[in-house]
């Protein structure tokens, strides 16, 4: 079953208009989040990013966070998924439109709500390497969850033919900005550093309750913007998104990260961030 447009409907049987702009120009956003036994996890601050997303593109959101709950919670139960882990997605787009740029003056936007098992098959530590493409930072969607992820999948590809799990992405001033699908933080003498919005990140949900938990570990969090380099100086480093958690990175380039592998205050944010899921 899936959730579209406030209903619930058969999977094989979904009915989204062909000139939808979503599909058409990517012109929508979408949330991922993880459920455990059918509590999804900081679904209130996905929501709202997806609702300050929103109001970025102009799309109006079609349902009001009550029944936009209690769609996910029912999506899951639909599925089966009640119990154990599972990956939702929320889709919203602009709608159908006229042929062209312009969005219609009246939109009508598709909201999907998809849910699925979860799979277990990220490492236990990453590598990375450094992508080509280039992250632009003076672009509105740098911030918001973009259905226009083009740049994050060639950055994926690139490192998969390069035999890593993951690529880091530059900025269009040569500074880090994020991975492909993840956020960046360094550790650097019991300081977290990791590069600000500004810098062309999203602001990641997994990202802002790791801030959050570095004072009760008596840690110092800056948001700063880091160098190339700053990689070669750092004591340990790791990457978060709503399905990996924390994640050790521990080789960047063929390059350790720190000596090459999990760190212990990588390990204690790890094991602090899981307590907080409950």
């Amino acid at each position: 079953m899936i959730f579209l447009n406030g209903q619930l409907v058969p999977r094989a049987d979904p009915s989204i208009d062909a000139a939808d702009r979503g599909f058409l120009l990517g012109d929508g956003l979408f949330e991922t989040l993880a459920s455990r036994d059918g509590r999804p996890n900081r679904l209130e601050a996905h929501l709202a990013r997806l609702r300050a997303g929103a109001a970025v593109l102009s799309i109006p959101m079609p349902l009001a966070t009550e029944p936009l709950e209690q769609g996910v919670i029912d999506i899951l139960a639909a599925n089966g998924l009640s119990k154990g882990d599972a990956v939702l997605r929320i889709t919203l787009t602009r709608g159908p439109g006229q042929r062209g740029l312009l969005p219609p003056a009246d939109p009508q936007p598709t909201l999907l709500i998809t849910a699925a098992r979860a799979a277990h098959a990220t490492p236990e530590a990453l590598t990375a390497i450094m992508a080509s493409t280039r992250r632009n930072e003076r672009s509105p969607l740098a911030q918001v969850k973009s259905l226009n992820y083009l740049d994050n999948v060639l950055a994926r590809m690139e490192a998969a033919k390069r035999g890593a799990d993951e690529a880091l992405l530059i900025n269009t001033a040569g500074r880090l900005a994020s991975a492909s699908s993840a956020n960046l933080f360094l550790l650097r003498n019991r300081t977290l550093l990791t590069p600000p919005p500004s810098e062309g990140v999203l602001p990641g949900v997994t990202r802002g309750a790791v801030l959050a938990l570095a004072e009760a570990l008596d840690l110092s969090a800056v948001e700063t913007p880091l160098q190339r380099d700053d990689l070669a100086r750092a004591d340990e480093a790791f990457l978060t998104n709503s399905l990996i958690g924390v994640r050790p990175l521990v080789k960047v380039d063929d390059r350790p990260v720190g000596i090459g592998v999990p760190g212990p205050v990588t390990r204690q944010l790890q094991e602090a961030y899981n307590r907080s899921l409950g």
